[in-house]
């Protein structure tokens, strides 16, 4: 081999900007592919549509591709300095924003042996963005997303849940993106929570388990039709275990990836009134056979059930929490979703600390609506899997639309409320196809 060119890549498919940066590499010398992983993929954007190996296979059929190895992070260092090559070459697009930390220190690391970047100027017309959101439509399936929930968890440290309650904000949550130039990766949700309080309140109606589930599957419809990313259903208590039976073939066969169900009977009073209203739990042992007809129903491995445990909320204290987590697990359940009103978040600590000394690799979701004051790593070091942030877009959404009206009543007019709406434009460009 004579001089050594890297070209580091994370793509699905390859247009004609990665080309370009493949031929100017072979001018230098033997291209060497670093190919990120599907888990360094994951941690600053989504699940690659095609997983590692497929994608190496893409690479070694490349006839200017010498070697593909594999790069584990974002960062190049490791490799960079493992394989010491002459040039590394890359589109000059990176040399602003998010990744231009990533930039600097290949710079810095290449300067150890004198070695070279080569910056190809951006093939202009070609988005690998706009091409991937396109393929991810196309390929939106409900077997290909079902699956996408379990592929997160095995890839992804934790995992990022915000309410969708309807197209609208299902779109918030699909397209919502925050970019961090220190750390070079772009922050985005995960996956998405469809609520029975957020569904029933954008109804006008009380969270006592009125909706019915054929409501809820339009409304699950509605986000399907404008989005990628996996659905995690608020299921209540499941309703009968007859019923739950066929409830969770229907959400199966739509796509949906999980449903969550609390462990209380008799008429729903929502958790975070805690003791301040009657919270009667289920029997443990009914409500572990609840689960288990469901996971018997299943017939597909990627669909989940998750079992909510309600004694923190009826003040039965963590005892009586791990003994009912015993037994939802060994009936079949892929997980547990532990719920506290508390706000100083003491007994969610506490519980996760006894529960994954008896359990290293089952998936705990928590909701921190009360003691939102912990970040989701902080979460995570705790012992927790997936973070629901389970009904911000619809507080939020309430007070802006009340404080527009107000001010429209106030003035006799809309003028004033402009600035707390969107141009009408925007509105109109908003939904893909809208313009």
């Amino acid at each position: 081999m004579g001089k050594k060119v890297y070209i580091a890549m994370s793509a699905d498919f390859i247009h004609e900007g990665h080309i370009n940066i493949i031929e100017k590499g072979a001018e230098y010398g033997d291209i060497i592919i670093g190919l990120l992983t599907d888990e360094a993929i994951a941690t600053y954007k989504r699940v690659p549509l095609l997983n590692y190996e497929t994608r190496k296979r893409i690479f070694e059929n490349l006839k200017l591709v010498k070697e593909v190895v594999k790069q584990e992070t974002l960062d190049y260092t490791e490799n960079l300095r493992k394989i010491k090559p002459d040039y590394v070459v890359h589109g000059d697009d990176w040399q602003k924003g998010i990744q231009s930390v990533v930039r600097q220190k290949v710079i810095d690391t290449l300067k150890e042996w004198n070695g070279e970047l080569i910056e190809v100027p951006y093939t202009v017309g070609v988005n690998c963005t706009d091409l991937e959101k396109q393929y991810r439509m196309l390929t939106n399936t409900p077997d290909n997303r079902r699956s996408k929930l379990k592929k997160l968890l095995g890839l992804k440290p934790y995992i990022s849940v915000m309410e969708a309650s309807n197209g609208l904000s299902g779109l918030i949550v699909e397209n919502a993106k925050e970019e961090n130039i220190e750390e070079g990766i772009v922050k985005e949700f995960d996956a998405m929570w469809v609520s029975s309080l957020c569904d029933s309140t954008f109804k006008g109606k009380p969270d006592i388990e009125l909706v019915d589930l054929t409501s809820r599957i339009n409304t699950i419809n509605e986000i399907m039709e404008v989005t990628t990313k996996p659905i995690i259903l608020d299921g209540d208590t499941g309703g009968k275990a007859e019923h739950f039976v066929y409830n969770v073939k229907t959400l199966e066969r739509l796509g949906v990836s999980a449903i969550i169900i609390e462990d209380k009977t008799g008429l729903k009073k929502n958790s975070l009134f805690g003791t301040e209203v009657k919270q009667t739990l289920d029997d443990p042992d009914n409500f572990a056979s609840k689960i288990r007809a469901g996971k018997a129903a299943t017939a597909t491995r990627d669909f989940m059930i998750f079992a909510r445990l309600e004694s923190l909320i009826a003040g039965q204290g963590i005892d009586d929490a791990m003994m009912r987590a015993r037994k939802y697990i060994d009936a079949g359940a892929d997980g547990i979703m532990i719920h506290s009103k508390e706000k100083d978040g003491k007994e969610i600590k506490e519980f996760l600390k006894i529960f994954r000394k008896e359990y290293k690799s089952v998936p705990v979701i928590v909701v921190p609506t009360s003691y939102n004051q912990y970040t989701e790593e902080e979460l995570h070091e705790w012992g927790a899997n997936i973070i629901i942030h389970a009904n911000h877009l619809l507080r939020s959404a309430y007070p802006a639309m009340m404080k527009t009206a107000k001010t429209i009543l106030k003035n006799g007019r809309s003028k004033e409320a402009d600035e707390y709406c969107m141009p009408i434009k925007e509105v109109l460009t908003l939904i893909p196809g809208g313009k």
